[in-house]
C-alpha cells in the first residue's frame, strides 16, 4: 500500500512517533483520525508523493507511536502537546516549515498546530471537522446522540477503557460502517490493522485521555484563542456532503471565524474522505497545496 515509502520511528523527548515518508518536493504532513492510523492515507499519500515529500505519522497513542504517561489534567494528550510533538518530529526530519493535512482527530491536531506554531505551518487542510471549541459550544441533542463516542471515551477512568478493551472491533466496525457511504472502502487487511492497533491497552487509555483532554483543555485552549488568535496560513476545509458537519454547521463560516484565507467544499462521501473518495480528495489537495 505504501510502496516506495520508508518507515520511520522518531524519538521525541518523552515518547516516539511512527510514520512513513516518500517523495521529493515541499513537505506535507498527513495526520489521521479515529479509529485509524496513518494507513488511512494509503490511497492518497502515494499520489501526493509524486509532487511532494509526504510524511504520514501515527498520532501519540495511536498505531505504532508511543503512549507516554498521562497526568490528572490530561495535558500530555491535549492537542497542544500532540501538535508540539509533531512539530518536533518534522524538525528532526529536517522540515522547519511544512503543510499539514488532518482528518478527524488529526484535523484537530493540525489546526492547533497552525494556531500555536504559525511560523511552521504553511498551509492547513482540515477534513470533516469544525474546531473542538465550536463543536462543544453548539452541542445539542443531535450532537449528544450522534457523537456519543465523545462523551463515552471522555468518561472517568477506567470505565471506557475496560469496556473498549473487551471488544475493540465493535468500535472500529461501528465507526467505519455507520459513518461511511461508499461500500468496500476499507480493505480487510486495513480494517484488521485498525482493530489490532486499537486493542493495545496503552493505546486504549491514551485515546480515552485524548477525549478527556478534548472536553477540558482543548476546549479551553480554543475558547482562550477565540477572537484573539487567528490562523495565518491559507486553509482548505473539506467535509462529507451529507454528514454531521454539513448538517449541523456552515463549515466555511465556522472556519472563516478562525482564518482569513479559507476555501472548501463538500465531498460526495461519508466521514472518511481519503478512503471513500481518494480521487476527489487528491484533486482538492493538489489544487490547494500548489
Amino acid at each position: 500500500m505504501f510502496d516506495g515509502f520508508e518507515e520511520l520511528d522518531v524519538r521525541t523527548p518523552d515518547s516516539t512517533v511512527h510514520g512513513r515518508r516518500a517523495g521529493d518536493g515541499p513537505p506535507v504532513l498527513l495526520l489521521h483520525g479515529m479509529p485509524e492510523t496513518h494507513l488511512m492515507w494509503h490511497r492518497v499519500a502515494p499520489r501526493l508523493a509524486e509532487r511532494f515529500t509526504v510524511i504520514a505519522t501515527d498520532l501519540r497513542g495511536f498505531g505504532a507511536s508511543g503512549f507516554p504517561p498521562s497526568s490528572p489534567d490530561h495535558a500530555p494528550y491535549s492537542m497542544r502537546e500532540i501538535g508540539r510533538e509533531q512539530v518536533d518530529v518534522m524538525r528532526q526530519l529536517g522540515y522547519d516549515r511544512f503543510a499539514v493535512v488532518g482528518h478527524d482527530r488529526g484535523g484537530r491536531c493540525a489546526y492547533r498546530m497552525a494556531l500555536d506554531h504559525p511560523e511552521v505551518v504553511t498551509r492547513l487542510a482540515v477534513l470533516d471537522i469544525v474546531p473542538t471549541g465550536d463543536a462543544y459550544r453548539r452541542a445539542d441533542m443531535d450532537f449528544s446522540l450522534g457523537f456519543w463516542l465523545w462523551s463515552f471515551l471522555a468518561a472517568p477512568e477506567p470505565v471506557p477503557e475496560r469496556l473498549l478493551a473487551q471488544a475493540p472491533e465493535v468500535i472500529v466496525d461501528y465507526m467505519l460502517d455507520s459513518l461511511s457511504e461508499v461500500p468496500d472502502s476499507f480493505p480487510a487487511a486495513v480494517r484488521a490493522e485498525y482493530v489490532a492497533k486499537l486493542a493495545a491497552p496503552g493505546t486504549i487509555h491514551a485515546i480515552c485521555e485524548q477525549y478527556r483532554a478534548a472536553a477540558t483543555l482543548d476546549f479551553q485552549h480554543d475558547e482562550a484563542d477565540r477572537g484573539r488568535r487567528r490562523i495565518s496560513c491559507p486553509v482548505l476545509a473539506l467535509w462529507s456532503h451529507a454528514g454531521p458537519v454539513a448538517s449541523w454547521y456552515r463549515p466555511l463560516d465556522v472556519w472563516r471565524a478562525w482564518a482569513d484565507q479559507v476555501i472548501g467544499a463538500p465531498v460526495p462521501a461519508g466521514h472518511f474522505l481519503p478512503e471513500e473518495a481518494p480521487d476527489e480528495t487528491v484533486r482538492h489537495l493538489l489544487a490547494f497545496l500548489g
